[in-house]
């Protein structure tokens, strides 16, 4: 495609492409990135000069650090943040409990801490190594869609045709707003300060404290919440805000009331204030970064799109903070999106292919949002069965998707892992030239499906069954073949030396699995028959 004026121009021309995002925060970012890695033209346009420089969100999830592996930012994240190791609790001045944030051995990352506009420099910069830069400046006004494609009339007067639209735009969305979309949910009445300052005090470094003051009847009437952040001492405070603070709430028009308000900002002597009275010990707060007050609701839409328009994150649903639930999930939102839409872009996705954006993701977002009230209310943990459930669900490993086009049947009675959930890593893996054992991480590219052909020893028929797979995946697939011990194949072949692969799928005779390119099993059967593999694969291709 040719377009008619150049990305960013101002000059009212129209901008043919393939994609448009609206919003360049951590989930637009995410998902232009996924856009380019598969070869999708894409533009991505915030109304914003610069990029917000305040840590609204801190958490990473340990399934998101698996997400950034797979899109190749993955050091530079970690080079970047903090592991979170906990979380202290005080009751007037006294410590009453401790969470450590342990996970088992088969998960591969643990919780870390980054403000977001670190996340979203990491982010911007692999987009920039793509060959794509966020268009500033430049906001959504308005669009229009039919069966063909999408028009956009952008703030700077010019106009883009794209074949879809994705609203990553924030809580006030201009995409939600314009599909018609209903948000429905309620406002927290408390609103809260937040500040970004060091403490000189010696609380363990990777730590949470969560301080709270309760009166006499029990009730809780003052709050305060430090999550760590990269740097010695330095922490994101969150505490009730004070009285000569609160303001009314923003007017955005939309009756939302969620976000930074406009209002005078806090200064180091109210977060001091603060730390005087809930502190677990007499500490000094210095060097403020930045300031904001803050209020939160819970929302979500109606639909996570509608023909060929879609959002994402702060669009299609808004909750507490608590747990570091918001933007991991907008970044799985987008993961989940962007390979079904480049498909349909590249004309090979079967039918119905995007409209299982909304029946996967909408489910988790509302999920979200109920888990993130009740843990606001009640703490982190409640309502679950156990300590590691809890941990788990925190890091978001069990989201798992219902048995539909993309998820193969499951077997009720097996409990390895099975089609519509995450696919566990393993190590210990060995394949030829390679000196040092591998991961199976280290095979999914996250652009492909990958189908893994477990062998005891007869490859003719895992041979054959790449053959029709490959063909029913026009070639977007990636194939391993996977054994006890080496055997020869025309496959590439991966050998589970220490048996971590079979403990961890559950295989114990000839099996074919496929991993979506979102790191989700699909498709699991044992043995493998060509008419029930590619019968699975013609959900997802034409």
């Amino acid at each position: 495609m040719i377009p008619a004026s150049a990305p960013g121009d101002t000059g009212g021309g129209t901008v043919t492409t393939e994609v448009l995002i609206a919003g360049a925060g951590p989930i637009g970012l995410t998902a232009a990135i996924e856009f380019r890695r598969r070869g999708i033209d894409c533009r991505i346009v915030d109304p914003l000069i610069e990029p917000p420089q305040y840590a609204k969100a801190v958490g990473i999830q340990p399934r998101t650090l698996e997400v950034f592996e797979n899109m190749g930012v993955l050091k530079a994240i970690l080079d970047a943040s903090t592991m979170m190791r906990g979380q202290i609790a005080f009751e007037n001045g006294v410590e009453v409990g401790r969470i450590e944030l342990t996970l088992p051995p088969d998960v591969p990352y643990w919780f870390a801490g980054l403000p977001q506009y670190e996340t979203e420099r990491v982010l911007a910069q692999r987009l920039a190594e793509l060959g794509t830069v966020v268009e500033r400046g430049i906001g959504l006004a308005s669009f229009e869609q039919d069966d063909e494609g999408v028009t956009a009339t952008l703030s700077d007067g010019s106009t883009a045709v794209v074949q879809y639209l994705l609203g990553c735009d924030g809580a006030h969305s201009v995409v939600r707003k314009t599909l018609g979309l209903t948000f429905e949910g309620g406002a927290f009445a408390e609103g809260y300060m937040l500040g970004d300052v060091e403490v000189d005090w010696s609380q363990p470094p990777g730590y949470g404290i969560r301080s709270t003051r309760k009166s006499d009847d029990g009730s809780a009437d003052d709050g305060l919440v430090a999550i760590p952040l990269p740097g010695r001492g330095r922490y994101r405070m969150s505490m009730l805000v004070p009285p000569e603070l609160t303001t009314p709430p923003p007017s955005s028009g939309d009756g939302i009331v969620h976000g930074f308000t406009a209002g005078p900002a806090p200064e180091l002597h109210h977060i001091q204030a603060v730390l005087d009275r809930l502190s677990p010990e007499p500490t000094t707060a210095s060097n403020l970064r930045w300031s904001s007050v803050f209020k939160i609701s819970h929302r979500i839409v109606d639909a996570y799109g509608r023909g060929r328009v879609f959002v994402a994150g702060d669009a299609a649903h808004i909750h507490p903070p608590t747990g570091a639930q918001g933007m991991n999930t907008g970044i799985q939102d987008a993961h989940n999106l962007a390979w079904k839409v480049a498909l349909a872009v590249r004309g090979i996705a079967a039918p119905g292919l995007t409209d299982t954006y909304d029946a996967e993701r909408r489910p988790v977002g509302e999920a979200v949002v109920g888990m993130t009230v009740r843990n606001a209310r009640e703490g982190i943990g409640a309502g679950e069965s156990s300590f590691e459930t809890a941990m788990r669900r925190q890091a978001q490993l069990l989201i798992s998707y219902a048995p539909g086009q993309l998820v193969g049947s499951v077997d009720e009675a097996s409990t390895v892992v099975q089609p519509g959930e995450r696919a566990p890593d393993a190590r210990g893996l060995r394949r030829d030239v390679v000196a040092f054992p591998l991961r199976l991480f280290e095979l999914f590219t996250g652009v492909n499906h990958t189908l893994l052909l477990w062998s005891d020893g007869d490859v003719s028929q895992a041979e054959e069954l790449s053959v029709h797979a490959l063909d029913a995946a026009h070639g977007f697939l990636d194939v391993y073949l996977i054994a006890a011990e080496h055997v020869d194949s025309t496959l590439p072949v991966i050998v589970d030396s220490d048996g971590e692969f079979r403990a961890a799928y559950g295989v114990e005779s000839p099996t074919a699995l496929v991993v979506r390119p979102d790191g989700y099993l699909g498709f699991r059967q044992s043995p493998g028959t060509t008419a029930e593999l590619v019968g699975y694969l013609k959900g997802t291709f034409a």
